[in-house]
């Protein structure tokens, strides 16, 4: 199934570079937009898909879900990083994990202006472009910490932003693309040593988390005891040489 969905993920891609000037519609919450070419994408992706599993269920971005169930879903996000591709600032990606028993058991996630395939199996490694990968071993006071501002979530705007201050003070530097899955895919490659945010969306997460894990990096579900993908919720991720004071930084602000 994954040289399959790697394949079709290619062919998605291509869709968004060739999306030019694609209308833009509001959706609920501060600053969120969907664009046509976000949809065209999901659709082509959900039929092809289909093919590759007839079974399955789709938990997806751009449309009504039902309840996350144990049965095998693919969780899909069309374009992560919406306002990226309506900027062209070249930082989006798609994202498909397949989920059986509500956790991942394979993950893709394509960022076409790079060019870059990240993939994973369950117990398999992780791999860019056939290529396997690794997360950094980084110390905490050296690290560059990426994090998400959760723009639809504006409530959490000064409790994510006093917690970066910590990052920034006691680590080494900050960086956000404005795309989830590019943060978890930069820090399984070693390019980022932690990322978190307060609240992200199952699409956002479910492909770069177990590449994380599968690059031997951790992932916590901020609120659960194991990784959750049933709603939204924050998150917290790196490698193993920052995972305790990333930890206490978020505790430390009452974030776990």
């Amino acid at each position: 199934m994954l040289c399959s969905l790697q394949s079709i993920m290619r062919i998605a891609g291509r869709m968004m570079l060739d999306a030019q000037n694609a209308a833009i519609h509001q959706k609920e919450g501060h600053f969120n937009f969907v664009t046509d070419t976000d949809v065209a994408v999901q659709e082509f992706l959900k039929k092809e898909l289909s093919r590759l599993a007839p079974d399955a269920f789709f938990f997806s971005e751009e449309q009504e879900n039902a309840a996350l169930t144990d049965a095998p879903t693919f969780v899909i996000d069309p374009i992560d990083g919406t306002i990226n591709f309506m900027r062209n600032r070249r930082q989006s990606a798609i994202s498909i994990a397949y989920l059986v028993n509500k956790q991942p058991v394979l993950a893709a996630v394509y960022n076409p202006y790079a060019n870059e395939m990240f993939i994973a199996e369950k117990d398999k490694g992780a791999f860019l472009n056939g290529k396997p990968i690794h997360v950094s071993d980084t110390p905490f006071e050296k690290c560059v910490t990426a994090f998400g501002t959760s723009p639809y979530d504006a409530e959490l705007a000064k409790q994510t932003m006093t917690c970066a201050l910590d990052f920034l003070l006691q680590g080494g530097d900050l960086r956000r693309t404005g795309s989830a899955c590019v943060d978890l895919c930069d820090v399984a490659c070693g390019r980022a040593d932690i990322f978190f945010e307060l609240r992200l969306r199952p699409w956002d997460v479910a492909a770069g988390s177990l590449i994380v894990q599968e690059a031997g990096g951790f992932y916590q579900s901020i609120g659960h005891a194991v990784p959750y993908y049933d709603n939204a919720c924050g998150m917290v991720c790196g490698n193993q040489a920052c995972k305790s004071d990333a930890l206490r930084i978020l505790k430390e602000h009452n974030i776990l």
